[in-house]
């Protein structure tokens, strides 16, 4: 089976984590803040949080931010649970943007749209959450002048972005936004295993996420309260602040993260290279290809195509299974998440956001990853002919 997508450890990276079990340090220790200021420094980003997942990160994003019971976050169907669930750990009421048909990200004109409405019937979000799909740049500068226009907070999940850029403007500087959130996650661009990281340019918000990440707790005595330890606290004095959460990165995480980030670079060119030549090689073929916006440099930690047309839910579940049982680990990114049981409950259902439905009935996600040969390439695309219908069609000619 070739599979959707596979991680690269390489003799540098598992020296990196041997280096750190024979060090003092295997929990937060100089692994962590390396890695925190590699990215941070890369992205030219004011302050990075690193956490043991991304959806851990989105969370204490959504805390920093404020959101809580009465409040409203928005995002897209489509994506994983994880950008929805963040607004409910907080106790606020998720809703949903419809996604663009050529990117597949929040749909701007929906999203001023429902800005609109919301406005007028008093719903507005405190938080919205676009989401870089596949690794494709969101238009951040629009969403960020409709969040000045109608006083919401913006927090970018770019789990699947790492490395990407808009505009010459890498994801994650949070030019147009509040937090933007990456993931770590072993089929990502880089991984630590598991791992997450907020970043931000408000010293406010980072300072809270970093309590929020370890129980609440601060050792910095500038902010104690107790009149006992006000100043001249003693050496062992910590306070807690708030009720906080263990979302702690080890320096196990943090050593892995940081060899892999210095391959970051390496592993989007070579991302891009594999979907030019998908591009090229499945043109011909009865599909809808993924687009780059303009100005986009997408990531690509999915190559996402759509069977053309109208299909039936009976055929995209036919291709899928062909491919699987010709050793193509395709997969689906992703069930829209308004149609999880969950959410149903909460009174979602079919028919109420059309274009991220349309896009689930046809999408599949075809291999990619860095160490992917040409022939494991080739491999994919004689399969996805063959299964529709063009084994006719050489794979040159295409």
């Amino acid at each position: 089976m070739i599979p959707y997508g596979r991680q690269e450890i390489t003799s540098d990276d598992i020296d990196a984590v041997t280096a750190v079990l024979g060090a003092d340090f295997i929990t937060q220790g100089p692994a962590v803040s390396a890695f925190e200021g590699a990215v941070a420094g890369h992205v030219n980003a004011g302050f990075a949080i690193a956490v043991n997942s991304a959806t851990s990160a989105l969370h204490i994003a959504c805390m920093a931010l404020g959101l809580g019971p009465g409040d409203r976050l928005w995002t897209v169907p489509n994506t994983f649970v994880a950008s929805a669930n963040c607004g409910r750990y907080c106790g606020a009421t998720v809703d949903f943007v419809d996604i663009d048909p050529v990117s597949w990200n929040m749909s701007v004109p929906a999203l001023r749209a429902k800005l609109v409405q919301a406005r007028r019937e008093g719903t507005l979000p405190k938080v919205v959450v676009p989401v870089h799909f596949a690794g494709q740049p969101t238009e951040q500068e629009e969403i960020w002048s409709l969040a000045r226009e109608f006083g919401f907070r913006v927090l970018e999940d770019a789990s699947h972005a790492v490395g990407a850029a808009r505009n010459g403007e890498r994801v994650g500087s949070c030019r147009w936004s509040d937090v933007a959130v990456f993931s770590f996650h072993p089929v990502k661009i880089i991984t630590s295993g598991e791992g997450g990281m907020a970043l931000t340019n408000d010293s406010e918000l980072a300072a809270r996420m970093s309590r929020l990440r370890t129980h609440g707790i601060t050792r910095d005595a500038a902010l104690f309260v107790d009149d006992r330890a006000r100043g001249n606290p003693p050496p062992w004095h910590y306070e807690q602040h708030e009720l906080g959460l263990n979302y702690r990165m080890t320096d196990i995480h943090a050593a892995l993260g940081l060899s892999q980030f210095g391959r970051l670079e390496h592993y989007v060119g070579r991302r891009n290279e594999i979907a030019r030549r998908y591009m090229e090689q499945l043109s011909g073929l009865d599909l809808q290809l993924p687009s780059v916006l303009p100005g986009n440099l997408s990531a690509f930690h999915l190559f996402v195509v759509r069977l053309a047309g109208n299909p039936s839910p009976a055929r995209h579940r036919r291709v899928f299974e062909t491919l699987r049982a010709a050793g193509i680990g395709v997969n689906v990114h992703y069930i829209p998440v308004h149609l999880q049981p969950y959410y149903r409950e909460a009174g979602f259902g079919e028919g109420q956001f059309p274009e991220s439905e349309r896009y689930a009935h046809s999408a599949f996600s075809l291999p990619m990853f860095p160490t992917m040969t040409e022939l494991q390439q080739q491999t994919v695309v004689d399969a996805v002919a063959d299964c529709l219908g063009e084994t006719g069609q050489s794979a040159s000619s295409r």
